[in-house]
């Protein structure tokens, strides 16, 4: 059976650039994870790329080479990434093609995002009483969720105080400096009980992974790790998501818990097994609760060990290494493929400064409007 391997890996660093243009980011990346793998555009056999408010992915093309070369545009909302990998990795495991890229790229106004209630289906009242404003459903979905299951406000600052000093530890994030937990706690109330530094920012940038059957890695001369599992997933009735005007009384699961099971099954491996995680922190709150969604933990076991360092460098299972979406910022198009890169460079070895030692099996989790959610396990 044909295996999956990622081959090269590029990132554009994250933040603001007022020099360059989405699109010059997302090829920077490209180029990037060609020369990571020794390839040249020519050898690309597909591409599978996206962007959310840089204009389309395939763009590209005219800036790396007018090759005849199959490129899909992808547009899945924040999985987008996620599903530009499951994409190529399909593509891969059927016997179809050899080698391709995978990319992402965005560049998203200063701001709040600011989607249009019509784009998902919804009356515009839905948008004019400010159902749309994204903070409002994030700050309800997490006070439910501590007051279910016991989670304080300081275990929201301890989120964003490790990701802002895994920040500081990596080349490609935004957010480098440091931040005290109490001084995130005190920071500018923002939607309750989330204050300012408890919310990721939207943000520019790009990343790129090229993909190789493992025939086609051994005639290369490459190596890398394998994706053991990719899976995508949507919501069901009764699960609580954003831009969702009612919760169900009787509840169903979240799409992150349908993708995380899924991919488990496909890898044939167990939370157990995980040596690190990266998961989607759109606010300090979504990094909880999706510890429990991808199965590493019960609901409420979060409080306890977060405040014992089990997710922080060092500790029993590091989440978000290199500061995820709180110090990286997100933009859309690239955010999910920002995950996985920096799990290849976990288990390459290549994570100077935030490097887990040992780590032999990645794992990655993006969650998108208006309710799905993209899983990736890679293996060294």
């Amino acid at each position: 059976m044909t295996e999956v391997h990622i081959v090269g890996a590029g990132i554009h660093p994250f933040g603001r650039h007022d020099d360059m243009s989405g699109l010059d980011q997302g090829v920077f990346a490209v180029r990037e994870a060609l020369g990571d793998a020794g390839v040249e555009w020519g050898d690309i056999q597909f591409a599978f790329g996206g962007s959310s408010a840089a204009g389309n992915a395939d763009a590209m093309l005219p800036r790396l080479g007018l090759t005849g070369v199959q490129f899909i545009n992808v547009a899945n909302g924040c999985a987008t990434g996620g599903s530009a990998l499951l994409s190529g990795y399909w593509a891969i495991k059927s016997g179809e093609f050899d080698l391709g890229v995978v990319l992402g790229f965005d560049k998203h106004p200063r701001g709040a995002f600011n989607p249009e209630p019509a784009d998902w289906g919804l009356p515009d009242w839905y948008g004019e009483t400010g159902l749309m404003l994204t903070t409002q459903f994030f700050a309800n979905k997490i006070n439910r969720y501590m007051g279910l299951h016991g989670i304080t406000p300081m275990t929201l600052a301890r989120v964003a105080e490790k990701a802002f000093d895994n920040g500081a530890r990596t080349p490609h994030s935004w957010r480098k400096q440091p931040m005290a937990a109490e001084d995130i706690l005190k920071s500018q109330m923002v939607s309750d009980p989330l204050t300012k530094f408890m919310f990721c920012s939207p943000a520019e940038g790009g990343a790129a992974l090229i993909l190789a059957s493992d025939r086609k890695m051994r005639e290369l001369g490459l190596a890398g790790p394998k994706v053991r599992g990719a899976a995508v997933r949507t919501r069901v009735n009764g699960s609580f998501e954003v831009f969702s005007p009612s919760l169900d009384i009787e509840r169903g699961p979240s799409p992150t818990m349908i993708a995380s099971r899924a991919a488990f099954e496909i890898s044939g491996v167990d939370p157990a097994d995980v040596d690190v995680a990266q998961l989607q922190d759109t606010e300090s709150g979504a990094e909880i609760m999706h510890m429990a969604e991808n199965g590493f933990c019960k609901d409420g076991e979060q409080e306890a060990l977060i405040a014992e360092g089990a997710t922080r460098l060092g500790g029993r299972l590091p989440v978000n290494t290199d500061g995820g979406c709180l110090a990286c910022g997100e933009p859309i198009g690239a955010s999910g493929l920002r995950q996985v890169y920096e799990n290849v460079q976990q288990l390459r070895g290549r994570a100077v400064g935030r490097q887990v030692e040992g780590a032999r099996l990645g794992y990655s989790q993006v969650y998108g409007a208006p309710g799905l959610s993209a899983v990736a396990i890679l293996e060294a």
